[in-house]
C-alpha cells in the first residue's frame, strides 16, 4: 500500500523499460555506426598523398566523414549512456544536441532560400574547386563521379566548366590523352553497353 502511493506521488520518476531500451538501442546502433565513419575517415586520410590531401582539403570527403563522425559519436554517447543509466544531465544533454541540429539545419534552410543566389554561387565555387583537383584525390574523384552519374549532371554548371582541369581543358600545353574531353560520369551510355572507358569526348 505504501509502495503504491509512492508511485502514484511521483508520476515523474517512472521510466517505460520499452521506451528506455528503444532509446539505448537505436543510440548503440548509431554510436557504433559513428565510430565505423570516424575509422574509414581516418584510413581514407592517412592512405592519401599528402601534397593531394593538402590541396584540395577544402572539399576532402575523408575530413567530413570525420567530423560528420566524431559530431554523431558524441550526441549518441549520451543519449546511450543516458538512456541506460537513467542520467538526466546527459539525457538532457542529448535532447540538446539534438535540438540544436535540427535548429541549425532549419536556419540553413532559411539562409539558402533568402540568399539562394549566394549559395548557389558558394556551392558552385566549392565544385570548381572540387574539379581542379579531380585526379589529385581518388576520394573526390568518385564521390564527383558518384554525383553525375546519380544527377545526370557533368559540372557544376555545365561540361564546359572540366575546361579548368589540366587534364581535360583544350589548350595547346595540354598533352593528356584526355584532352578535350569529361570523365566517364558525364558520357551517357546505353543500357547494353559493357566497359566505360575512363572520359569520352566533348
Amino acid at each position: 500500500m505504501a509502495r503504491r502511493a509512492a508511485t502514484s506521488g511521483d508520476d515523474f520518476s517512472f521510466v517505460s523499460p520499452v521506451v528506455k531500451y528503444l532509446l539505448f538501442f537505436f543510440n548503440t546502433l548509431f554510436w557504433v555506426i559513428s565510430m565505423v565513419m570516424v575509422a574509414i575517415g581516418v584510413y581514407a586520410r592517412l592512405m592519401k598523398h599528402a601534397e593531394a590531401a593538402m590541396a584540395c582539403l577544402a572539399v576532402d570527403p575523408a575530413l567530413l566523414l570525420i567530423a560528420v563522425g566524431v559530431l554523431m559519436f558524441l550526441i549518441t554517447f549520451c543519449g546511450c549512456i543516458g538512456s541506460l543509466r537513467e542520467n538526466i544531465c546527459l539525457l538532457q544533454a542529448f535532447s540538446i544536441c539534438l535540438t540544436l541540429v535540427f535548429l541549425l539545419q532549419l536556419a540553413a534552410g532559411i539562409v539558402g532560400f533568402v540568399f539562394s543566389d549566394k549559395a548557389r554561387g558558394k556551392v558552385s565555387e566549392v565544385i570548381k574547386n572540387a574539379i581542379v583537383h579531380y585526379r589529385d584525390d581518388l576520394d573526390l574523384q568518385n564521390l564527383i563521379d558518384f554525383g553525375q552519374r546519380e544527377f545526370n549532371c557533368c559540372g557544376g554548371i555545365s561540361y564546359k566548366d572540366w575546361s579548368q582541369n589540366i587534364y581535360f581543358n583544350c589548350t595547346s600545353e595540354n598533352r593528356s590523352g584526355e584532352r578535350c574531353s569529361v570523365p566517364y560520369s558525364c558520357c551517357l551510355y546505353s543500357e547494353d553497353e559493357g566497359l566505360q572507358e575512363s572520359h569520352c569526348a566533348i
